[in-house]
């Protein structure tokens, strides 16, 4: 694809120079960008063992860093890896880090654990044993403005979550193939996103984020049952609880989808970003967003303020 066909996804960012010279930690050490590296015996490159967890900073803190440490610390007591630190540990590697990039507002985090390096270049977990490998990458990073304005475009893909005895989708881990798949059959299909079914065909997640639609002024979205336990997911199924907005986890058609009158997805980066369309189809008349979409996204911004301010 080629600069000028590039796509905004939920992820994309405004361009920061400074992002050139961040440091990164690596195992306790903070390394220039060009010197950051692990090893190719290290089993989160061989076979993507590990978890990782996305969190953003703002006025100097970590937004919702309890709950982020939640869903890491139970991923990986899941799988027996050893996080090497308790909470404590990890929030000061994590201030660490920003207080040597000079990092304060506006900055996404990607902590990454992987079972460490294999003496061995086999599957089997016993063959990491050294400890654990932990790298913490730091950017200045702000989602791009216009995608608030024109919205993303999903295509449903075949792809589909699978079910928790194949790979719970609730463990965010280095392994994300299935995810990858769904991104480039998007991408084929000329849209920004994948929409993944579960595997009964209801509507799930994207390849990257939640996934919810208003109907009549109530929110929907899915069941939870195959979907990524999301932070942010959470937080705006709180806020129309607390603000008496009619919210429902539950299984729905593509029909439905369809004919939402708002639809928008979720994830720590981009926070809530507005759906225009779905495999060509428009959604509502404002490119996704409308009243409720706008006054949930509003009570998450006060949500952020209130837990980091």
């Amino acid at each position: 694809m080629s600069d000028d066909q590039h796509r905004d996804t939920t992820h994309s960012a405004e361009e920061d120079r400074r992002n050139q010279d961040i440091l990164i930690y690596v195992d306790g050490e903070l390394k220039r960008r060009e010197d950051a590296k692990v090893s190719v015996y290290d089993s989160g490159f061989m076979l993507g063992d590990g978890m990782w967890e996305g969190m953003r900073l703002y006025n100097g803190k970590w937004a919702f860093f309890d709950e982020h440490m939640d869903r890491f610390f139970e991923s990986c007591k899941a799988v027996s890896l050893e996080v090497g630190m308790d909470r404590a540990g990890v929030l000061e590697a994590l201030n660490r880090t920003a207080e040597a990039n000079g990092m304060t507002h506006d900055v996404h985090c990607r902590l990454m654990l992987t079972r460490g390096v294999k003496v061995r270049p086999f599957q089997h977990p016993s063959l990491s044993r050294s400890g654990p490998t932990m790298v913490i990458i730091m950017e200045h990073s702000r989602p791009v403005s216009g995608l608030q304005t024109k919205g993303i475009r999903l295509a449903t893909v075949p792809q589909v979550r699978g079910l928790p005895m194949s790979q719970d989708a609730k463990y965010n881990s280095h392994s994300k193939l299935n995810c990858v798949i769904a991104c480039l059959q998007a991408e084929q299909a000329a849209a920004d996103e994948g929409l993944m079914l579960d595997p009964h065909g209801f509507v799930n997640t994207t390849n990257a984020c939640n996934f919810f639609i208003v109907r009549k002024g109530e929110v929907w979205t899915s069941t939870g049952d195959y979907c990524m336990n999301g932070v942010t997911r959470q937080k705006v199924i709180d806020i129309c609880l607390a603000e008496g907005i009619p919210v429902f986890e539950r299984n729905y058609s593509l029909m439905q989808a369809y004919g939402a009158d708002e639809a928008f997805l979720t994830g720590t980066f981009g926070a809530q970003t507005p759906v225009a369309e779905i495999d060509g189809k428009a959604i509502g008349s404002n490119g996704g967003r409308g009243p409720v979409f706008d006054r949930i996204r509003a009570c998450y911004a006060r949500l952020v303020e209130e837990n980091t301010g």
